[in-house]
């Protein structure tokens, strides 16, 4: 019998807007939080905390600059002017699936406009039946790091209630105009960062809020978050009745370091993970979280209806990002540090690291997708996941075997946990499938793609495309749906 995956497996890849399309000013568009986000090329590339720091001078420095290099997710990888070239790339991949996001600021500049901007949504009809016309499904995200920056500087972002309604009117937005052509949403991406960068995923800065209790206007901002996930899951359940509507978390997978208890009782770190999923999947906060709003003495404004809204409209499946996975310990004392997604955590010994301190742990991706299933037993989807490396582009190509083995072992992983573990998993969309500047540093050097995208950290370049040793590589694993995984 030949191992493949399974009939109808979505496979494909991933990129957002505000680190793929650029064309930060063109087309209607508003600026958004990623537009502001400088580079800190002279900070430590695994010093996550520094390279995301965001003061309201900083805003407002970003507002009057008039050097773009120095905002690297302004140029992107200039997809808004490559998306059919690149999107032809796809279909001679063979993707079935290619996840985005809607820049909110495309739709309504501002984020609190009476009418959208109809060269933005037209942009996006363009993009969606680009990819329909290859038979690729779009698995779009509604919010992906992208809150308009004066929804920052009018509203203190999400904290507000009031920009509850403003995204419900996007999302109604979006789903009227997109009913016919998009069937797979995600709400918020890795809705769990806020509590790690809260001015890229809530548009919340600190200095904007002084004598309060920032952890405070961060859990109240989630809760804002949670009540809109569910607004719109209704919304696009009313607009789009056979559409799928997902969460979507950081899966921050740890290992105790040791085997003494106090270091396996640590993995309940992964609560400030879990505590986002759970909510929006069972519909209701976990008594482990309320447990924690006691003991901090963090206190949740709620209006009357939001639990059970919260409740009625649960989403349908549950997608992740997954890089690599970290150790924790209860006293970290002398113990070696190194980078993860978003974070910063104790090094595995007997795992190896990427170019950028990321641990490389393909058993850890079955160890996820166990933990995950058993805890919901609602369908899978891996929507992020991926190797940042140094390419090097020569003779028109990129030699990048490493990229490959990567691929190669998760891919197996993702194979043992559907037939050994009977976990339900929809698809798979490698982060980065196109070169974009990264999220967690602002480098474009930091490489994900099958496709190479001439142009270096400060938006030097000719932008074209190039097809890199995985790009062959990936198109056969989709063409034979894992087969090829498996041959001698």
């Amino acid at each position: 019998m030949t191992k493949q995956f399974p009939e109808g497996f979505l496979r494909g890849g991933a990129v957002a807007a505000n680190q793929y399309e650029g064309a930060w000013n063109e087309g209607g568009k508003g600026i958004s939080v990623s537009d502001c986000a400088k580079h800190h090329f002279d900070v430590d590339v695994q010093d996550y905390k520094a390279q995301n720091e965001v003061t309201t001078k900083d805003i407002e420095d970003a507002l009057k600059a008039t050097d773009n290099s120095l905002y690297p997710k302004r140029q992107g990888a200039d997809g808004y002017h490559h998306y059919k070239e690149d999107i032809a790339l796809l279909a001679e991949m063979g993707f079935k699936v290619f996840r985005m996001s809607i820049a909110w600021t495309r739709i309504f500049p501002n984020g609190d406009d009476e009418q959208p901007n109809e060269e933005g949504l037209q942009y996006y009809d363009n993009v969606f039946d680009e990819c329909l016309k290859y038979g690729i499904q779009p698995l779009v995200t509604m919010s992906h790091y992208e809150p308009p920056i004066n929804i920052v500087l009018k509203y203190n972002g999400w904290y507000s209630r009031e920009v509850i309604n403003l995204f419900v009117r996007f999302d109604e937005t979006i789903c009227e105009r997109y009913k016919d052509k998009v069937k797979y949403w995600l709400t918020f991406n890795e809705v769990d960062s806020i509590i790690r960068h809260p001015y890229t995923t809530g548009g919340l800065i600190e200095d904007r809020f002084p004598n309060q209790n920032f952890r405070e206007v961060i859990f109240q901002s989630m809760h804002n978050q949670f009540v809109a996930s569910a607004l719109a899951t209704k919304i696009c359940h009313e607009k789009i009745p056979d559409s799928k509507v997902g969460c979507m978390l950081t899966k921050l997978s740890y290992y105790p370091y040791t085997c003494k208890p106090e270091d396996v009782l640590q993995q309940q770190d992964m609560r400030s993970t879990y505590c986002y999923s759970d909510t929006q999947v069972f519909g209701e906060y976990p008594a482990y979280l309320l447990s924690r709003f006691e003991n901090e003495n963090i206190h949740i404004k709620m209006e009357d209806g939001d639990l059970e809204v919260m409740k009625k409209y649960p989403v349908d499946f549950v997608s992740f990002s997954y890089y690599s996975s970290s150790c924790v310990a209860k006293d970290d004392t002398g113990l070696k540090k190194t980078a993860a997604n978003t974070m910063t955590a104790i090094k595995n010994p007997y795992i190896p690291t990427s170019d950028w301190g990321w641990q490389i742990d393909p058993i850890g991706l079955r160890v996820s997708l166990v933990e995950l299933y058993d805890r919901y037993r609602k369908p899978l989807f891996v929507v992020e996941n991926g190797l940042g490396a140094k390419d090097e582009l020569i003779n028109g190509t990129v030699d990048d075997q490493y990229r490959i083995d990567y691929h190669d072992a998760h891919f197996r992983e993702m194979y043992n946990a559907i037939y050994e573990d009977g976990v339900e998993l929809m698809g798979y969309t490698s982060w980065g499938c196109i070169d974009l500047v990264s999220e967690s540093t602002k480098q474009m050097s930091k490489r994900y793609g099958f496709i190479y995208v001439d142009a270096d950290d400060y938006g030097n370049g000719t932008y074209n495309r190039y097809r890199k040793k995985s790009f062959g590589w990936y198109k056969n694993v989709i063409a034979t749906n894992g087969a090829c995984l498996f041959e001698d």
